[in-house]
């Protein structure tokens, strides 16, 4: 059985998290606070974090910032739980890493819906890859050790902006719509706004180009979206 860490100081959450996913055939184990997860952490590692986002101390965005830092948590798919529904919350926290959100008060019926789903992406994603390392010019991206570099030197990426990346250099010269990356890349439905790939793109661009604003490996395609060029220049939809 899948096994879930539930992170939120509101004993109600907990305990409505708990029944919800243990009758739905998952192992629970509850915290009511960041410090104490971190701990257990060190011992066993879940399957799926549902991690509260206003919580005393450490709140859940810093929390998520350590995970994702971490090589070996930065893997582990989290999903948010908040009372916040502003769209632009929703952006912040999946631009640091989160893999879904969910708005409480939420369903009994939705959560454990919504971590399933995430279990079977990260299935997915956990089969082996056939390219593992890919040249263009002087960028170089090795998917086993997750290091690009370029000239030699390396650079650091952030694990999403490593995956989108490694995503696009895999199809040079196809063109990808901000939808379709976000569903490959971030491998969740998501309900808000595509801006958060451009994001990424711009962060990427600002690493690996010499000069941003006229970026010679990732080309902005208009109303469509983004391709990484091939060797010709060429793209295609």
């Amino acid at each position: 059985m899948p096994l879930v860490y539930v992170v939120d100081d509101e004993s109600n959450i907990r305990r409505l998290a708990r029944l919800a996913l243990t009758d739905n055939g998952m192992q629970v184990q509850t915290f009511s606070d960041g410090e104490e997860f971190l701990q257990a952490l060190q011992y066993t590692q879940p399957d799926c974090v549902l991690l509260d986002w206003m919580m005393p101390q450490l709140d859940g965005l810093q929390i998520l910032r350590m995970l994702r830092q971490n090589p070996k948590t930065q893997s582990i798919p989290v999903i948010m739980l908040t009372a916040k529904s502003d769209e632009m919350d929703k952006v912040i926290g999946l631009e640091i890493g989160a893999d879904d959100y969910i708005t409480k008060p939420f369903g009994v019926k939705e959560l454990p819906a919504r971590v399933r789903a995430i279990l079977r992406r990260k299935s997915r994603v956990e089969q082996p890859e056939e390219i593992e390392v890919i040249e263009n010019g002087d960028l170089i991206i090795d998917q086993k050790r997750r290091k690009v570099t370029k000239r030699g030197e390396e650079i650091e990426l952030t694990t999403r902006e490593f995956d989108l990346l490694f995503m696009l250099m895999q199809h040079p010269g196809q063109v990808f719509s901000r939808d379709t990356l976000l569903d490959r890349v971030w491998k969740t439905n998501y309900y808000g706004d595509t801006r958060t790939v451009d994001v990424h793109i711009r962060y990427i661009r600002q690493k690996i180009e010499d000069d941003s604003s006229n970026p010679v490996y990732i080309e902005t395609v208009r109303g469509v979206g983004y391709a990484f060029r091939d060797d010709k220049g060429a793209t295609t939809a």
